[in-house]
């Protein structure tokens, strides 16, 4: 028998007692693993779902997952092994860093490396990592909703003991504690924020990166408090500071006031009233995008040049070129003066030699 969990809210009769792994071929399959597993399925294929949102590929998407899954599994592992040290580092000991079956592995950890993944790949790909973070950002909730049940299932992560009215009940034998529920805090907390994110980035992103930081204020916000109630934090080696309660209060206060700064930009600069870009987002990253007002500035010497061959090219034989000489012929006639005593003869050879004078002038855009 394992520990049995209750809710009084939901009635006495109300009583689960689930397995926490069970058996293929003889070999054990943690329920938590596949929890973990389902969650991230679920993310990626809402990431694949909401693509053309956020201007990416099937490409784009496919290698976002080969290169994410490894990352947040090492990244989660590698935060809890450094913050556990007496567990890892010693004589005999640091084998157990690669026991992963046995648990040990922080959501903060595996966000942490996987936005390092994702920086790096969007470099290479020469891709806008705001944009990416975006989409991610709301895959990571949907994932974290789900992954929170398989610490329900393993009766881990749960808060001090409490009477509110939603407690749980952890029975262990014939002792029962009641305890604050915080796996569940956290699910409902990220399922809020996905839900609000969904439908804001749907029609209300300004500029790629925004939700990314609104994901990163809201998790921050919400992890700080839940962490306070946690009876198995992480801490700061040497002190009483819980290490995921400190990123999450920096990591909100830290995003909170970039979207301040972002509004405040956007709201003094003219170049927040631009064409949006894909996605309804209208600049990268949450900095004012120069590239678009770049990109129009160089256009329009095309115009330019092309109306000034227009207005200077002229051809021997056109209209323009002919009224030109035509009127440099009148011009030349009016200024010359015809002395009384020359006779008929001698001004028609004048008229001539002028006439053969003037032939190269009218020659000059061949």
């Amino acid at each position: 028998m394992g520990v049995k969990i209750t809710f009084p809210l939901l009635g006495d009769g109300f009583v689960l007692d689930p397995p926490t792994y069970f058996t293929v071929f003889g070999r054990a399959i943690y329920w938590y693993a596949v929890i973990v597993t389902l969650g991230f399925v679920l993310a990626a294929l809402y990431v694949y779902y909401r693509r053309a949102d956020f201007s990416l590929t099937q490409d784009n998407v496919l290698d976002l997952f080969i290169v994410i899954l490894p990352s947040a599994l090492i990244g989660a592992r590698l935060y809890y092994v450094l913050f556990n040290p007496d567990e890892f580092f010693g004589p005999g000991k640091w084998l157990n860093i690669f026991r992963v079956r046995e648990g040990g592995l922080a959501v903060y950890g595996g966000i942490i490396l996987s936005a390092i993944t994702v920086f790096i790949y969007t470099r290479k790909k020469k891709l806008r990592i705001g944009r990416v973070l975006d989409v991610c950002a709301l895959g990571v909730l949907i994932g974290q909703c789900i992954g929170r049940w398989g610490n329900f299932i393993n009766r881990e992560a749960y808060g001090y003991e409490t009477t509110v009215p939603w407690r749980m009940g952890l029975t262990y034998g014939s002792t029962t504690i009641y305890v604050h529920p915080t796996f569940l805090y956290e699910s409902l907390w990220n399922a809020a924020g996905f839900v609000f994110l969904h439908f804001f980035s749907k029609k209300h992103r300004k500029y790629n990166g925004q939700i990314a930081l609104m994901y990163i204020a809201w998790y921050g916000l919400g992890r700080f408090f839940i962490e306070g109630l946690r009876t198995d934090s992480l801490y700061i080696t040497g002190t009483n500071i819980r290490v995921s309660q400190l990123l999450a209060i920096v990591s909100f206060l830290g995003a909170a006031a970039a979207l301040v700064r972002n509004h405040i930009v956007r709201k003094r600069s003219p170049v927040a009233e631009g064409a949006p870009d894909a996605g309804g987002a209208e600049s990268d990253d949450g900095v004012l995008d120069t590239e678009q007002s770049q990109d129009t500035t160089q256009d329009a010497p095309a115009y330019q040049d092309t109306e000034e061959h227009q207005d200077t090219d002229s051809y021997p034989g056109s209209k323009q070129d002919t009224k030109d000489n035509r009127g440099t012929d009148e011009s030349a006639a009016e200024t010359r003066g015809e002395p009384d005593d020359q006779t008929e003869e001698s001004h028609r050879e004048e008229i001539a030699q002028n006439s053969v004078s003037q032939e190269p002038e009218g020659r000059q855009h061949q």
